[in-house]
C-alpha cells in the first residue's frame, strides 16, 4: 500500500542522483549514462520503501518515456537531416557564404537573431539548432570564435524564438498546463523574454566586438573555404532545403513530416549537386557523413548525423526519463514542492521565484521540459489564483524556468540533443547561454517591483479591459 513519502524519502534520489552525476563525470569523467542508470535503481529503492510495487514503477518508467517518443522520433530524423544536408552540400554551402558575408564584429548578435527566426517560423528549437545552427557553428569556427560561445548563442536564440511560437510544443504546453489562451501566453512572455533577449544581444554584440576583420586569420577562412570546395559543388541552389523547412513551418505543416521532407530533398540534391549513388544517400541517413577534407577543423564540423550518430542522446533520455517516471510515480516531486510552497510563499515576487527555481529543479531531476512545467504548474496554479493572478502570469512564469532551462543540464533530453548537435558539451555552452541565464532574474525582479504582474480585474495590457469585481491580494 502506497504511502505518502516523507520529505527526506523524496530527496534522497535527488541528491544522490546529483553526487553520482557529478563525481562520475567530473571525477571520474565519464558519460552520465550508467550514472543515470545507478540514480533510476536507487529511485526504484526508494519508491519501494513508501510502498509502490515493480508494476508502478515499471509504469511510471514506461509512461514518461512514452510521453517523449515524438520527440525521440524527432531527434532520429533530425540525424537524417544533418546527413543529409551534409552530404548534398546544403550545409556547406552555408557555411561557405557565411564565411564571406557575415561580419566578424556582429556574428554573435546575427546569429542569434537568425535561429530566432527559424524557430519562431519553425517552433521548434531543434530544428534551429540543426539546421542553421549547425552552419554557424562552422562559421563561427572559420571566424575564430569560441565554439561553446557560439554554441551558447544558438541555444539562445533558439529558445527565444521557441518560446515565443504558437507553434512550440512546449509553449502549448505551458498555456494548456495553465489553462489559459494560448495567444495571451505568447504576449505576456514578451513583458520578460523580450527585455531578457535585448540585454543577452547587448552582451553578445559587446563580446562580439572583440573579433575585428583585422583579428580574424584570412588564411584559415580561406583554408575551409578552400576544404568545402574540394569536397563538395557549391551553389546557391542548395539554399532551397532550408527555404523549405521555413516554408512548411508558414503552412503549418507538422514537425516529423517537415523534417521528412527536408531529409528527403537533401537526398535528391545530393545526387543532383554531388552525384551521390542512392546507396551512399541511404547510408548516410544511417550512419551520417563523413570525409576526410585534409583539414581537421573542416572535418571536425561535417563529419556528423544520421539515426546512429543520435543514438547516444536516445539512450541517454530514455535512462533519464526513466528516473523522472518514477520520481513522478511515487509523488517525492509533490512532496518536495509542496514544502517548499508552504515555507517560502508569502508574496507574488516569492511565488515567482518559487515557480521558476521549481522548474529550474525539475529540469534538473525529471529531465524532461514539459514535467519542468507540468509539475511546478499542477503544483502552484491555486496559490496563482488565490493571489488574484492570471492563468497565463502563471504560464509565462512556468516558461521563464521550467522551459529555458532545459537545455542547461547534459541529462536533460534537450541538453543531450544540443550538445550532440552542435558537437560542444553542455556545461561548456552553458556560461554562454545568457539568455537562460538572465531571464529568472528579469522575471523575480519584475514581479518584486510590481512590473507587468498581471492581476485578474486590473487594467490588463494583453486582455485591454477591466473586469468587474476585481479580485484584491
Amino acid at each position: 500500500m502506497q504511502r505518502e513519502a516523507h520529505l527526506w524519502e523524496a530527496l534522497v534520489p535527488v541528491f544522490g542522483m546529483a553526487i553520482i552525476i557529478v563525481y562520475s563525470m567530473v571525477v571520474l569523467e565519464l558519460d552520465p549514462h550508467i550514472p543515470i542508470v545507478i540514480s533510476t535503481i536507487l529511485a526504484a529503492g526508494m519508491a519501494a520503501k513508501v510502498g509502490l510495487g515493480w508494476n508502478r514503477i515499471r509504469d511510471g518508467m514506461i509512461n514518461s518515456v512514452f510521453r517523449a517518443v515524438e520527440a525521440l522520433i524527432i531527434v532520429m530524423i533530425v540525424g537524417m537531416l544533418i546527413g543529409s544536408w551534409m552530404l548534398s552540400g546544403t550545409v556547406p554551402t552555408m557555411i561557405y557564404y557565411g564565411l564571406e558575408l557575415i561580419s566578424p564584429r556582429f556574428f554573435l548578435p546575427t546569429g542569434a537573431i537568425l535561429c530566432s527566426i527559424v524557430s519562431l517560423a519553425t517552433g521548434s528549437s531543434w530544428t534551429s539548432s540543426g539546421t542553421i545552427g549547425i552552419a554557424l557553428m562552422g562559421i563561427g569556427a572559420g571566424l575564430g570564435i569560441n565554439p561553446a560561445l557560439t554554441a551558447g548563442m544558438i541555444v539562445s536564440g533558439a529558445y527565444f524564438g521557441d518560446k515565443l511560437s504558437p507553434l512550440s510544443d512546449s509553449t502549448n504546453v505551458a498555456a494548456a498546463t495553465a489553462e489559459t489562451d494560448l495567444y495571451k501566453h505568447v504576449r505576456s512572455m514578451l513583458y520578460t523574454t523580450g527585455p531578457s533577449m535585448l540585454i543577452a544581444l547587448v552582451l553578445y554584440t559587446i563580446v562580439g566586438l572583440r573579433h575585428s576583420a583585422a583579428s580574424v586569420d584570412l588564411a584559415t577562412i580561406e583554408g575551409i573555404q578552400g576544404a568545402l570546395q574540394s569536397q563538395f559543388n557549391i551553389s546557391p541552389w542548395l539554399f532551397i532545403p532550408p527555404i523549405i523547412v521555413l516554408l512548411t513551418a508558414a503552412l503549418k505543416v507538422p514537425a516529423i513530416p517537415s523534417l521528412i521532407g527536408a531529409s528527403a530533398v537533401g537526398g535528391i540534391f545530393a545526387a543532383i549537386f554531388q552525384g551521390s549513388s542512392l546507396t551512399n544517400i541511404m547510408t548516410v541517413y544511417l550512419d551520417g557523413f563523413e570525409t576526410s577534407t585534409g583539414l581537421d577543423l573542416v572535418d571536425r564540423l561535417l563529419n556528423r548525423g544520421g539515426v546512429n550518430g543520435m543514438m547516444w542522446t536516445i539512450s541517454l533520455i530514455i535512462f533519464a526519463l526513466c528516473f523522472g517516471g518514477i520520481l513522478e510515480e511515487a509523488g517525492f516531486t509533490e512532496v518536495i514542492l509542496q514544502r517548499v510552497i508552504n515555507r517560502f510563499v508569502k508574496s507574488v515576487g516569492s511565488l515567482v521565484a518559487t515557480t521558476i527555481v521549481s522548474g529550474i529543479v525539475s529540469d534538473f531531476v525529471l529531465t524532461d521540459q514539459y514535467l519542468a512545467n507540468i509539475i511546478p504548474g499542477r503544483m502552484l496554479y491555486k496559490k496563482y489564483d488565490e493571489m488574484g493572478l492570471e492563468r497565463y502570469y502563471l504560464s509565462r512564469t512556468l516558461e521563464d524556468g521550467g522551459t529555458l532551462w532545459s537545455p542547461m543540464f547534459p541529462w536533460n533530453g534537450c541538453g543531450a540533443y544540443q550538445a550532440a548537435t552542435l558537437g560542444v558539451p553542455t556545461f561548456s555552452y552553458f556560461p554562454y547561454v545568457f539568455l537562460s541565464l538572465i531571464n529568472p532574474f528579469v522575471s523575480i525582479g519584475m514581479a518584486f517591483l510590481n512590473i507587468a504582474v498581471f492581476r485578474v480585474g486590473k487594467s490588463d495590457p494583453i486582455k485591454g479591459k477591466v473586469k468587474e469585481a476585481p479580485v484584491e491580494t
